[in-house]
């Protein structure tokens, strides 16, 4: 600024207009960016694309799309504009018409720019990384992924996501902008990587905006609440800025049930109520559209009325968190007849919403005498995915296969899992190199339910069953809820209140070595978290579990 204020040519008067104007945007200063903008005559070819920023910065996203088709009009194509327009319609939710520019900008740059190595990382295909250049930059291929990346995940299709973002140009880590690097740390928050990711971003300038609440409700939602805490505490210059007052609200109360669970309970219960009401009044205007229309609407009627199911979606997608948040408190003391009363008194505006349709299921699940309601719930959300079946989480096919057995539908639960076993193989010949677990998970599942009933014989049977073949089967996961059940067999066993028939125990020592030869590289919790000499990761196998549990059967039962 100070060295446009010395520019005291009249050739150069517009071109430093624009200048300031785009320090005063980046600063933020949208209402003298737009002063300044205007200053500008109305044949400067710039001036449909300034405006067009600053109309979207305002949260104006009509007036910005329409600007930016505008200039597109008067510029030919170009990707950073096709980006722009598709940015709009992503702001409007209107996710098919930003992919449908998004492609474009995709199948142009992959025209005009084979260098780029577009896809061949998802492809499995070395190659060589691209730089940071003006062709990169020009093309708009890194944003149109990103935002493509946002769609799907936002989607919850979370495998085309990833994809999206192996698909665009491959760069070397300290080469990736900070968008790129924010949505890698969203895919690998299951590790401490993605944590550290975000982390880094809060310390750069700029970020995206969205880093500070996803790395909060992120440390929240893996339970780390005092992470959460310290992140709040360093960057509280940041909480006005980037954080909404229910955001806040709802973080706070999760940070505080830790510490003070009645008033996070209070103000939960408070959040709760003001969403519920709001939730009611948009379901009274909908109603009351419904009946003015009568026997139908024109065009504008019903833009009216899409406008306001958009509205009642959006409120339900913020009372529901709080509706959870408060119901796991009573989960956590399992006392699962509260929680379906706090769900009973949601069905009028949640019964069409998986999230809690799912979570009724789980607690009338977990209350043992009221399977045949439970499969009444989980039965919608399986039978959406029915031809895609492990697109299924696998404890919700494993819950509804336990359901049917225990109110006598066995054939259900059968033809089920023949199901999952049929698409499971599909499945493993296609991708040779993934493991497929939802066949184990449903029979461990199982197995474990037999076993808690006292019927070790045939729940045991089950969990062998289940991590057949141990090479393709065995994991983290699978081996600590097949030990579990073995253990507690043993258990018994050694107490001499348990007797189980000789070939059972056979079966069980087989299936113990054959786990002692697929587990020397499996260890026995995630391989982040393991320390100290290489004697005692031996010691964290599932070979060296499975050879201690094989040696206390053969004590214990005489052999």
């Amino acid at each position: 600024m100070a060295v446009i204020a010395t520019i005291d040519d009249e050739n150069l008067l517009n071109e430093c207009i624009k200048l300031e104007a785009a320090i005063k945007y980046r600063e933020e200063d949208v209402a003298n960016s737009r002063i300044l903008v205007e200053q500008l005559p109305q044949d400067d070819a710039d001036l449909d694309i300034n405006v067009a920023c600053i109309e979207y910065k305002e949260g104006n996203y009509d007036t910005a799309l329409s600007k930016f088709e505008q200039a597109s009009q008067y510029s030919g194509y170009q990707p950073d504009l096709a980006y722009s327009i598709a940015l709009c319609h992503y702001r409007k939710h209107d996710y098919q018409s930003a992919l449908k520019f998004l492609t474009e900008i995709i199948n142009e740059g992959v025209r005009k720019h084979p260098e780029f190595n577009i896809g061949m990382v998802s492809e499995g295909i070395d190659v060589v990384f691209v730089p940071n250049s003006l062709a990169l930059h020009e093309s708009a291929l890194i944003e149109a992924f990103n935002l493509k990346f946002a769609i799907e995940y936002k989607s919850k299709d979370v495998k085309a996501a990833n994809e999206s973002l192996t698909d665009m140009p491959p760069r070397n880590e300290h080469d990736l902008d900070p968008v790129t690097l924010h949505n890698q740390a969203l895919t690998s928050v299951e590790t401490s990587d993605g944590f550290a990711k975000l982390q880094f971003l809060l310390s750069q300038n700029p970020f995206p905006p969205e880093t500070f609440a996803n790395l909060l409700f992120l440390y929240c939602k893996h339970e780390y609440y005092d992470l959460a805490a310290d992140v709040l505490a360093e960057n509280a210059h940041f909480t006005y800025k980037y954080l909404t007052p229910y955001q806040f609200d709802f973080i706070d109360a999760l940070i505080n049930l830790q510490t003070s669970p009645d008033d996070a309970i209070a103000k939960l219960e408070v959040m709760e109520t003001e969403q519920l009401n709001a939730l009611r009044q948009v379901a009274k205007e909908i109603q009351k559209k419904r009946d003015a229309e009568g026997g139908g609407g024109g065009a504008d009627d019903d833009a009216e009325m899409r406008g306001l199911i958009e509205k009642y979606d959006n409120r339900l997608e913020y009372y529901l968190p709080t509706l959870m948040a408060h119901a796991k408190v009573y989960w956590e003391k399992r006392n699962y007849s509260a929680v379906e009363r706090l769900f009973r008194n949601s069905v009028d505006y949640c019964r069409e919403h998986d999230t809690w349709k799912l979570n009724v299921a789980h607690t009338i699940f977990m209350q043992e005498q009221k399977y045949k309601e439970a499969a009444g719930f989980y039965e919608p959300i399986v039978n959406k995915n029915y031809d895609n079946i492990l697109e299924v989480p696998a404890i919700i096919l494993a819950n509804l296969c336990v359901c049917y057995i225990m109110t006598n539908q066995n054939e259900e639960a059968e033809e089920m899992m023949r199901k999952v076993e049929r698409e499971e193989e599909e499945a493993r010949e296609n991708n040779p190199g993934e493991k497929y677990y939802h066949i184990s998970i449903i029979n461990l599942v199982i197995g474990s339910l037999y076993c808690s009933k006292g019927n070790f014989e045939f729940g045991l049977t089950r969990v062998i069953k289940a991590l057949e073949p141990q090479e393709k089967k065995l994991g983290v996961d699978t081996w600590y809820y097949a030990k579990r059940c073995i253990v507690a067999a043993l258990e018994i066993m050694a107490k001499h209140l348990l007797v189980i028939r000789d070939s059972v125990i056979h079966e069980l020592i087989e299936f113990l070595e054959k786990c002692e030869m697929a587990g020397r590289n499996i260890y026995t919790f995630p391989e982040e978290l393991l320390e100290g000499t290489a004697e005692s990761k031996v010691k964290s196998t599932v070979t060296y579990e499975a050879r201690m549990i094989k040696a206390t059967l053969l004590n214990v039962s005489g052999f």
